[in-house]
């Protein structure tokens, strides 16, 4: 039995729904999301939470850099999830669980997620960039994303469980071009494409 972290969707929004990804900084996202989401989330069995839209499932959803380049997932079919089978992605991240109410659940749940997914030999800053809401699909309307941008300073990025996925960096430009070739990106991960040049710093732009 696995429980998630969520919250109803009437304490989530005002009277504007968001859709796709809302660039903010660090002030209007504690404001607007953030101290909610601390104030009235709880934990909910998965198996209801996914299937009831007036919850919404809160998912930290990082965008990893090194060196001026993002890196790149593709998920395999060793996932359970066979919705994202071969797609591909630029998030890590996923559901919090009640092991991550060590301090901040968001923090908790954002790091071991990066722990679970990657190994990363060195120092990385996690900066919080927006959200990520879509309720056009079956899966997005359960689902909130919280977006960080995870840079990594100096040291080596691996995908940890390589059964599961394939990772690489590209530049801004190659992935620009792939998303443009059509190739199969999560939802959320062609949201944030879209807006490459707000999320990362001007040195970064391909």
């Amino acid at each position: 039995m696995e429980f998630v972290f969520v919250i109803k969707r009437q304490d989530l929004f005002d009277l504007a729904t968001p859709h796709g990804f809302e660039r903010l900084d660090k002030r209007e996202l504690e404001g607007r999301y953030l101290s909610r989401i601390r104030a009235k989330g709880f934990f909910l069995e998965r198996r209801f939470a996914e299937r009831d839209a007036s919850f919404k499932q809160v998912i930290p959803y990082c965008l990893v850099t090194a060196g001026g380049k993002i890196l790149l997932l593709r998920r395999l079919t060793g996932q359970g999830e066979a919705r994202l089978h071969h797609k591909l992605s630029i998030g890590v991240g996923g559901h919090i669980n009640p092991e991550d109410l060590q301090g901040d659940v968001l923090r908790g749940g954002t790091m071991r997620e990066l722990a679970e997914e990657l190994e990363i030999d060195g120092e990385f800053r996690v900066e919080p960039v927006g959200v990520l809401n879509d309720d056009s699909t079956e899966v997005g309307s359960v689902h909130f994303g919280l977006v960080q941008k995870v840079t990594v300073d100096r040291g080596e990025v691996r995908v940890r469980e390589r059964k599961l996925m394939e990772g690489s960096f590209v530049s801004p430009k190659e992935l620009r071009e792939l998303a443009r070739e059509d190739e199969t990106f999560e939802t959320w991960s062609s949201f944030l494409i879209q807006d490459l040049d707000g999320i990362l710093e001007d040195s970064m732009k391909g």
